[in-house]
């Protein structure tokens, strides 16, 4: 598994916190839990069902660890029906068993939920597989639940085999989980969607946070934190107050209720207004991402010329990493020329878009990927890595390129420059131009580290 995935899924973030604060919402207000007499109808778990879809088991898990904590706290309060108290291991007389059942059973079924997407992924019959999982998942999730329950309080008679008795109103949660998952599948599959995402993954930090900035902001988020906390417990006890006005006797249960609901009340909201923070930064980035279109380049969707170069140089100016080596890769596609002859320009350029994919699958987990010239591609490799490991990574490279082109084995010429930090770009090139041109007269199709 390649070093430090989350760094360089700068979108997959923000799409998993969002996920994330839709699930406390969904979680402490209505929309998860919809109340239409007799029925109760449970939708919390939607979102773990489209985090397995659209990013993985762990996101899904994640979310599933959050909906189960949400449900605890709940069930924790004193106005609770005595069914429910069994989901609070204040409540219940088996803490242990609470615990496993409202958060150990739904980070399972947020694993597995993921798991089974992940399995599906990439199959002929993907989006089938997808409606599928998506109308079961109510089902798996009751299954899940009734199971632990069963296992943990067995005087109550529930076993997984309830999950088979559910009716309509079941289905019909079956078919909303459908249509969120089929929704969002959709829109995060739009090409201008993916595009965005490229764009925003490969995109520089903004140069403009400085730690002072970064600090004030978030003094001023705590801030508000702490404001929004204080009022919780202001309208607790003006709600108090404005029931005794009304001669309505308030016991000191009736006050812990009332805290209760309350801080429900403010996590939503806290929830909520992270929702719109981060549609903004969206947004800005999305900004970003039309400022730097120009300098992607356009055929092979890596950093042009420009950008790639910014980049390195912003790279060497941190000076927490002064000292510290880094890697700088220079590659020239052989024979490029007589490939375009061969077979055309379009068989050219095609070349030239899977050579730069497979670039990025290879080194971008590592570094920077960019364009610099026709076939001419650089990579800046800013983690850590042993001579070793990068050796095999090229090779692996070497290999994977090597079938691009039914007609040609696609080959390529690489210098390595191995250098201390901070070097400025003007070295970086010259001295690794230097050994390439050093793999070329080697015979090219081959690699030289220096």
């Amino acid at each position: 598994m390649k070093q430090n995935k989350w760094k360089h899924l700068k979108f997959e973030k923000y799409v998993f916190v969002l996920l994330l604060a839709i699930e406390l919402i969904m979680s402490f207000t209505f929309l998860g839990f919809i109340h239409i007499d007799p029925i109760s109808l449970t939708t919390a778990y939607i979102p773990i069902v489209v985090a397995g879809c659209l990013l993985g088991p762990l996101e899904s898990t994640l979310i599933g660890l959050v909906f189960g904590l949400a449900s605890m706290y709940k069930a924790s309060a004193l106005y609770v029906v005595s069914d429910d108290k069994i989901f609070s291991p204040l409540y219940s007389g088996n803490p242990i068993g609470s615990i496993l059942l409202s958060v150990g059973s739904r980070v399972l079924f947020g694993f597995v939920i993921g798991y089974l997407f992940s399995l599906i992924k990439g199959r002929k019959y993907e989006k089938i597989g997808i409606w599928i999982l998506s109308l079961i998942s109510q089902w798996i999730h009751a299954f899940l639940v009734f199971t632990v329950m069963g296992a943990c309080f067995p005087q109550l008679g529930y076993t997984g085999m309830l999950t088979f008795h559910m009716g309509i109103n079941d289905a019909l949660i079956a078919l909303c989980c459908l249509l969120w998952v089929e929704v969002a599948y959709k829109i995060y599959h739009k090409e201008r969607i993916q595009k965005y995402k490229d764009a925003v993954n490969q995109s520089l930090d903004d140069p403009y946070l400085s730690s002072k900035i970064v600090a004030i902001s978030s003094g001023i988020s705590f801030l508000i934190i702490c404001i929004a906390i204080f009022s919780t417990g202001y309208f607790a006890n003006r709600s108090t107050y404005m029931l005794k006005q009304h001669r309505v006797h308030v016991t000191k249960t009736i006050e812990i209720d009332l805290l209760h609901l309350q801080v429900q009340f403010l996590i939503a909201m806290l929830a909520l207004d992270f929702i719109l923070i981060l549609t903004m930064l969206m947004i800005y980035r999305y900004m970003k991402y039309r400022e730097y279109q120009g300098e992607i380049d356009f055929l092979t969707g890596v950093m042009g010329r420009r950008l790639f170069l910014q980049h390195c140089q912003n790279i060497q100016n941190d000076q927490r990493i002064h000292g510290h080596q880094g890697w700088f890769l220079f590659l020239d596609v052989d024979w490029f020329k007589q490939i375009n002859d061969k077979l055309g320009h379009i068989a050219g350029d095609e070349t030239l878009k899977k050579f730069a994919m497979f670039l990025k699958e290879q080194f971008e987990p590592y570094g920077a990927v960019g364009r610099v010239g026709g076939d001419e591609f650089a990579v800046m490799i800013e983690e850590e890595m042993s001579q070793e490991v990068l050796e095999k990574e090229l090779e692996q490279f070497f290999q994977n390129i090597s079938g691009i082109q039914k007609e040609v084995t696609v080959s390529c010429s690489i210098g390595v420059y191995r250098f201390t930090y901070p070097k400025t770009i003007k070295e970086l090139l010259t001295k690794t131009d230097e050994i390439l041109y050093e793999a070329k007269a080697n015979g090219r199709g081959c690699f030289v580290i220096r």
